[in-house]
């Protein structure tokens, strides 16, 4: 690998984003290729990728990581720039790897398939990129294959993604007849010979009237945002194709424009010009600076950082490989400065002093030395040992941190338990270095339960963690449904009385407790009230029947679980001066308490969730009529930015356990949703046995 240094303006850092099978990776390899950095195009089917070489990916025959691919390339203005491409995966459950791969990129190019055309992953990337500002563009791939239909998937991205998009190529021929492309702005036709290379040709008569008429679009496109080229235009003086570039580029950068290209990376068809595109219309790091956090707490200011290799170092860390050689490898953006092999650099968040003691610059697994990065560039280091995920490093006395963005939040979860005991010891560390390597996996130790919760964007996405896990690692695990933490209250009062007597020859036990039982308010919790008068029980062993109360609440009352929302009064008892103790009062308390729940009325409270569901138009009713089906009650409906329709419920959280599989099905991946605790309901009576019988937990392993 190259590693000779590029200035920042030459720098392009470039996601490579798209719907799952669209062929982003392929064209990765391509370009790869193209520019000679590996020996030939790779696939992840047969396993010769250099992106997609982890055996959870060549098992599936997709991408399941983000992947970084640096290459040089000589423009076609005799610069060389370098290019670091940012593979990202297509499947929707691997989404957060798209989100790590977009916080860094200067330019996002959207892979559509012209036998697939826009699938539903394409439309909430798009948005996505939109909504946190990543200028993009599109590359039509597949234009060899059969069914392949450019003009089709260009009606589609106008009427599906919006306006702004400008198709800058034509493809001559289609499917096996592909045989090059025709530049509207040049008006040249390029054919393309075996292993990419092309020369250019006479427009081919079949193409060029369309090929006029989408030129003179493409021109009026461009000229009406910049206002002294409009006037040029109008006036007769049309501008040259370098000028119509550069106009371009800074439309491109401003997000409002958005360049159509195409080809094919099986037989090489317009991937050169691809590269040649990314160079001259991409936008550079020097043109897009870092927005930051600087000061603390509440001081903190907004403030951009330009991309500037002469000031003070700043790099923000967006992705974690553990490496079974090196460690830990924390994959970096330079803010600004120039990072230096051992240079010493302070986390923003723990105040940690981390030394780099190897850089890298990385190629799928590949590691190669490197000993400065420039601003704007993407490398690695290694051994750090307090960085995470998100983490910004920043000179001693320079308080600034890139502020973490919004994302969607993981929502399908199952419950781990370790294998065997030598597991239990390694799995509560391996899942931590899985989660700093992928911070969108969420894994939770939840108490009320005693259940451990690996929650991931879908079932693909949990179901490779855990090979990960086994693979990585070597911690093998068990899984079971995540419980849902059901509680218990009264719905009325009684009195009751809870009695120890017992002789075993020297001291006995002895302890009377008298006790009202009554409910208080939801979410009103405990509260203990000693009316004790006359010293029926004396003060000190008050505390002990508090206590033998609080203890039965907690390990369940007549359904078995957690007892909530009750008054408890200590009004009476009795004690012997010899035989009574704090463990014969808090034994006494206990059987008081559970006799009184009995006699009150014990009822089994679910916890209900706010669930947002937000589905374009055609799919509400579906969604409405499943959240029905689910016990919920829908609150109501509203419309968002994008003219979808948003759904708030109320939902028995017992009732989503597969809601985000349920949901991705139900709409053909059109719809998400957010669901948060709000508040606890009365379970009706006929699901009580069946949720008892769900909560009780499996036999434990023999180890």
């Amino acid at each position: 690998m190259s590693v000779s240094s590029i200035p920042t303006e030459r720098i392009r850092n470039v996601a490579l984003v798209g719907h799952s099978g669209a062929g982003s990776t392929t064209l990765a390899e391509a370009l790869l290729a193209r520019a000679g950095a590996v020996p030939r195009v790779g696939k992840v089917d047969d396993g010769t990728s250099v992106l997609d070489t982890e055996p959870e990916s060549i098992k599936r025959k997709i991408s399941l990581s983000m992947t970084l691919a640096p290459f040089e390339w000589k423009a076609p203005d005799g610069q060389t720039y370098k290019i670091n491409l940012l593979d990202t995966p297509g499947y929707p459950d691997f989404v957060g790897e798209v989100e790590a791969a977009l916080s860094v990129a200067d330019l996002a190019v959207f892979v559509v398939s012209a036998v697939d055309g826009v699938q539903v992953q394409t439309e909430m990337l798009w948005r996505r990129a939109a909504q946190i500002g990543v200028p993009r563009m599109v590359f039509v791939s597949k234009e060899d294959k059969e069914r392949a239909d450019f003009h089709a998937v260009l009606d589609q991205l106008r009427a599906r993604l919006g306006h702004g998009f400008i198709p800058l190529e034509l493809p001559l021929g289609e499917a096996h007849t592909l045989h090059g492309v025709a530049d509207v702005l040049s008006e040249e036709a390029y054919e393309y010979e075996p292993g990419g290379t092309h020369h250019s040709e006479a427009m081919p008569a079949d193409v060029a009237d369309e090929e006029h008429r989408l030129h003179d679009e493409a021109i009026e496109e461009i000229v009406s945002g910049d206002d002294e080229q409009l006037e040029r235009y109008l006036s007769g003086d049309v501008p040259s194709v370098a000028e119509l570039e550069s106009s371009l580029a800074r439309e491109v950068l401003d997000g409002v424009e958005f360049p159509v290209l195409l080809g094919s990376a099986q037989t090489g068809v317009g991937v050169d010009r691809l590269a040649d595109f990314l160079c001259e219309l991409g936008p550079s790091p020097a043109s897009r600076p870092a927005a930051v956090q600087a000061g603390e707490g509440d001081a903190a200011l907004a403030v951009n950082v330009p991309a500037d290799a002469s000031a003070n170092p700043l790099a923000y860390v967006f992705k974690t490989i553990t490496d079974p050689f090196v460690g830990q490898l924390s994959i970096f953006k330079v803010l600004s400065g120039t990072l230096a092999t051992d240079q010493h650099l302070i986390n923003a968040r723990s105040g940690h002093d981390e030394r780099l003691h190897a850089l890298f610059a990385l190629r799928g697994k590949e590691q190669h030395p490197v000993t400065t990065v420039v601003a704007g560039d993407i490398a690695a280091v290694a051994k750090l040992s307090d960085t995470r995920t998100g983490d910004t490093l920043a000179p001693k006395g320079t308080p600034v941190r890139v502020a973490a963005t919004e994302g969607p939040v993981a929502q399908y979860g199952v419950a781990v338990t370790a294998a065997t005991q030598a597991d239990e010891d390694k799995m509560g560390p391996a899942l931590a270095k899985l989660q700093a390597e992928d911070p969108s996996l969420l894994v939770d130790r939840v108490e009320e339960t005693h259940q451990t919760v690996v929650r991931g964007f879908g079932d693909t996405h949990v179901a490779v963690t855990l090979e990960r896990l086994a693979r990585k690692f070597g911690v093998h695990v068990n899984t079971e449904p995540v419980r849902v933490p059901y509680r218990e209250t009264i719905t009325g009062s009684a009195e009751s009385e809870g009695k120890v007597k017992k002789q075993t020859g020297g001291h006995g036990q002895f302890a009377v407790v008298n006790m009202k039982v009554s409910a208080l308010g939801r979410g009103a919790g405990f509260e203990f009230v000693d009316s004790i008068v006359g010293g029926a029980i004396p003060r000190n062993y008050i505390p002990a029947v508090h206590k033998g109360v609080e203890e039965t609440m907690a390990h369940g009352g007549v359904h078995g679980f957690p007892v909530v929302d009750v008054r408890v009064e200590c009004v009476d008892g009795k004690f012997h001066a010899v035989d009574s103790s704090e463990m014969a009062f808090k034994t006494a308390a206990a059987q008081g308490f559970k006799d009184g729940l009995a006699a009150a009325g014990s009822v089994v409270l679910e916890p209900i969730s706010l669930v947002r569901v937000t589905v374009p138009n055609d799919h509400q009713g579906d969604v409405m009529g499943d959240i029905n089906t689910r016990r919920g009650r829908v609150q109501g409906t509203e419309a968002d930015e994008h003219g979808d329709q948003v759904v708030s419920a109320l939902v028995p959280t017992g009732e989503l356990g597969r809601y985000a599989v349920d949901l991705r099905s139900m709409t053909g991946g059109r719809g998400s949703f957010t669901a948060q605790h709000d508040h606890y309901d009365v379970l009706p009576a006929h699901l009580v046995d069946k949720v008892k019988a769900a909560a009780q937990p499996p036999a434990p392993a023999k180890h």
